[in-house]
């Protein structure tokens, strides 16, 4: 089977509302107030909760105070598991492009270096878990993006045939993750980083979701083809 493969911050859905709200928690109670803001620093949140905390260290000028952003980091996780969904919300038209690419008999799965329990638990409130065939996280298996084994099990675990897949994401990691498998990467460009995802030479730009069909036939074949 071929198989279509989504990263999930950033690509499915905008989750940086509710990631920066977790990292304020987390400086609020260090006494800093909230040192991030979505309008700037969206870009940042969908890195994950480390570079959030990284970058807030950064701007009281402890940017090398690793203890700290350890210590913090598990209190993020948990600031950020109890609102979830409070301002995540999926791109337009993302679910119907999912439901597109099903009805015409490929695979759909998420590769996100997301924790696999976070993962499940926003997919769920979202109501929109059972559409895909497979869903990997950061701590599914021993390695995580840009690790080509991550991507190649979600396919299977899909599935699908790791060399008959397409990923789809919204940054570098994702870029790098498909050349180290050699497979087709596309780029979404409505995401906060969207204006820098032509430079990563993807083999194709998603500028709305309406488009990705076509553009997964023109990559990897129609099925059956």
């Amino acid at each position: 089977m071929k198989t279509v493969v989504f990263d999930l911050d950033g690509t499915l859905a905008d989750t940086s509302g509710d990631l920066i709200a977790a990292a304020n928690a987390c400086f609020r109670d260090m006494g800093a107030g909230d040192l991030l803001d979505v309008a700037t620093d969206a870009g940042t949140a969908l890195r994950g909760g480390r570079a959030m905390l990284t970058l807030g260290m950064r701007r009281l000028g402890r940017a090398d105070d690793a203890a700290t952003i350890d210590a913090y980091y598990p209190r993020l996780l948990e600031a950020y598991a109890r609102d979830i969904d409070r301002h995540t919300f999926l791109y337009d038209g993302a679910m119907e492009a999912v439901e597109t690419l099903k009805g015409a008999g490929y695979g759909v799965a998420i590769c996100t270096n997301k924790p696999e329990g976070l993962a499940r638990e926003l997919l769920t409130r979202l109501k929109v878990l059972d559409a895909f065939d497979a869903l990997l996280g950061a701590d599914t298996l021993s390695v995580r993006k840009p690790h080509p084994e991550h991507l190649f099990e979600t396919a299977r675990r899909a599935g699908g045939h790791p060399d008959k897949c397409v990923l789809i994401g919204d940054s570098d990691t994702d870029r790098n993750t498909a050349r180290a498998a050699q497979v087709p990467c596309v780029l979404v460009t409505f995401g906060p980083a969207g204006g820098d995802m032509a430079a990563l030479e993807p083999e194709a730009l998603l500028d709305r979701y309406s488009d990705l069909p076509g553009i997964v036939v023109d990559l990897i074949g129609e099925v059956g083809a």
